[in-house]
């Protein structure tokens, strides 16, 4: 499958190196965790706040390396991204309005990964709303006004989006009524993304071709997270502790979403180095100790930052 990146042997290999050393350190097997990473070489087509046109940007494909990213995964609050992008293309539309109400929520989606938040957003994009349980005639439309932001991605026809599914609410406690019958008795409908499904979204946002120049710039800036000079107390909940932004070097710019569960802890990152290289790291790991992973995360990105950091970039 062509990807949206060229595939580097040199990453490649260094990716799999730390991989090695990762797996080894924190007992993982090899099918836990699964990695997407992109390295931007100079001149930087990302960031660059909509510089180039949509045609012209797909054309100019980054170097990249990944273990395991088409691999279909729980991807927990990361599809929250894609809801974001998808909000936006509505707005753009003219398919629902602008409130202040919806920028709250999705403020309080990226910023917070506040599910609640998240539900009032999918009710918008798909004019569903949860409650008990359909009978069929009802239920059957409701499915399909569901499945309408999987519709507008296979329009985009990534090849990176072959096999994915972005049509459940995340829960807390776990879904109810008609949302419990529509992820299916085995949960066999639930959500699933690839590292590399993520980092094409990512990259599309960090180069502007996201909707508009504009509102990829928006997007991008509710992303925004601050890599702490120092650890900050344990139990904090921040996007970045515990993920992979909390592996990067102090004075990096960060804009992530995370994503976890018992079972799964995801983190999907675009950064700039405090030298200016900016890089995507799109990372999924699945087991029952999610504070192990959450250092097993911030090892993993600091390794790689290091790698890009001595390396000098091609231009």
């Amino acid at each position: 499958m062509t990807t949206f990146f060229a595939s580097d042997s040199t990453l490649q290999a260094t990716l799999e190196q730390v991989l090695e050393q990762v797996r080894a350190e924190f007992s993982l097997t090899p099918t836990q965790i699964a990695v997407t990473w992109i390295v931007y070489d100079p001149p930087y087509i990302v960031n660059t706040g909509g510089a180039l046109s949509a045609l012209d940007f797909w054309q100019r494909r980054p170097r990249g390396a990944s273990y395991r990213g088409v691999e279909l995964i729980y991807p927990a609050s990361v599809v929250k991204l894609f809801y974001l992008v998808a909000a936006h293309e509505w707005l753009e539309q003219g398919m629902i309005p602008p409130s202040a109400e919806l920028d709250r929520a999705l403020q309080d989606m990226i910023v917070d990964s506040s599910n609640d938040a998240t539900s009032l957003v999918v009710d918008m994009l798909s004019g569903t709303t949860s409650g008990p349980e359909l009978p069929p005639g009802p239920f059957e439309t409701w499915c399909h006004q569901r499945n309408i932001v999987n519709r507008f991605f296979q329009s985009l026809q990534w090849p990176e989006l072959e096999g994915v599914n972005l049509n459940q609410k995340p829960w807390g406690d776990g879904p109810y009524g008609r949302e419990r019958a529509f992820v299916g008795e085995h949960y066999d409908n639930r959500n699933y993304l690839t590292t590399n499904a993520v980092a094409r979204l990512m990259h599309s946002i960090a180069g502007g071709v996201a909707v508009s120049a504009a509102r990829s710039q928006t997007m991008l800036n509710l992303m925004r997270r601050t890599v702490p000079p120092s650890p900050p107390p344990p139990g904090e909940e921040d996007q970045v502790t515990g993920f992979l932004g909390a592996g990067l070097p102090w004075g990096t710019a960060l804009y992530s979403k995370a994503g976890y569960t018992s079972r799964v802890r995801h983190d999907a990152v675009y950064f700039e180095l405090p030298n200016g290289t900016p890089g995507l790291l799109v990372v999924f790991t699945e087991g029952r100790e999610p504070g192990k992973n959450g250092e097993m995360l911030s090892e993993l990105a600091g390794l790689l930052a290091q790698t890009m950091a001595k390396a000098e970039p091609l231009a």
